[in-house]
């Protein structure tokens, strides 16, 4: 019988709860494994004892990076880890966009800005979103327009105040119109995709908690998206040994996808609106806990 750990992390007020969770225990122990959850900081965890460790909803990963990824490197050692700490790693830091565009991908344009670096450059003449490289759920995100440039800088000066890289991208005008896109991938395959709606509004503090998946709804992608995902993920070291990944796409000004984000850490399934979706990832981690 596989022993499989599906790690989370503690339950806090400002963590979603992963509605998926309990669907996938009952659906793994239902196919004739043995399904824990395990909070990824749980000092007790004997990782070796378990056949794969599957990261599915460590949320607060982004507050906590450096511990978290020692964590993984850790469990990677102790048993097969998905997706593996050198993955988890490389996907934690959102600079990854530069390695992609470099590869040819088409992503949203994106300048960084690191403790220490002047603050100098902020778009004057379009809305933009400040955001920091390691984040999740939109926090410390926000959307401004060129007449809020002290408000932006002082969420900058925080930001690096706290540690934090940050990354400054123009506004992508389309979401407003055709949303955003994720198309979920699971033991190489497409599994599923998902749209939903602008995230950041217009005046929202970056330090106030977002609605991190408005209006979501099932959607057939496009040949265009699909062939952007799969350049994408063709583009991740160690692409190979990926278990699951989603990529997120927006529309550029030309209407082609671009990539916005490229979920290879803890990416929400959406099991509960896809639920036709169950038995093929149970075959996928089933089928990755084998020897």
């Amino acid at each position: 019988m596989p022993r499989i750990a599906l790690v989370t992390c503690r339950p806090a007020p400002e963590i979603s709860v992963d509605r998926d969770l309990p669907v996938l225990v009952r659906a793994l122990t239902q196919a004739g494994a043995e399904a824990d959850i395990v909070y990824w900081d749980d000092a007790t965890a004997d990782w070796g004892g378990y056949d794969l460790a599957v990261i599915r909803s460590t949320w607060d990963y982004s507050w906590r990076a450096a511990e978290f990824l020692a964590w993984a490197e850790r469990c990677g050692k102790a048993t097969r880890l998905a997706n593996p700490a050198g993955v988890v790693r490389w996907n934690a830091d959102k600079r990854y966009l530069g390695e992609l565009a470099e590869a040819g991908v088409p992503v949203v344009p994106t300048r960084y800005f690191a403790p220490g670096d002047g603050i100098d450059g902020l778009p004057v003449d379009r809305e933009y979103v400040v955001k920091p490289t390691s984040g999740a759920g939109a926090r410390f995100a926000a959307r401004y327009t060129p007449d809020e440039h002290d408000t932006a800088v002082r969420q900058l000066a925080r930001m690096h105040a706290e540690g934090f890289t940050a990354m400054v991208q123009p506004y992508i005008e389309s979401i407003d119109v055709s949303g955003e896109r994720a198309l979920q991938f699971y033991g190489g395959r497409l599994l599923h995709a998902s749209r939903k709606g602008a995230v950041l509004t217009p005046g929202t503090p970056y330090d106030e908690r977002k609605v991190a998946h408005p209006g979501l709804e099932p959607w057939t992608p496009t040949p265009a998206e699909l062939a952007v995902a799969e350049r994408a993920l063709d583009a991740v070291p160690e692409a190979e040994e990926l278990l699951y990944a989603r990529v997120d796409l927006v529309d550029g000004a030309d209407g082609q996808p671009q990539v916005m984000e490229l979920e290879l850490v803890e990416p929400n399934l959406f099991l509960w609106l896809h639920p036709a979706s169950v038995p093929r990832v149970v075959e996928a981690i089933l089928t990755s806990a084998r020897p």
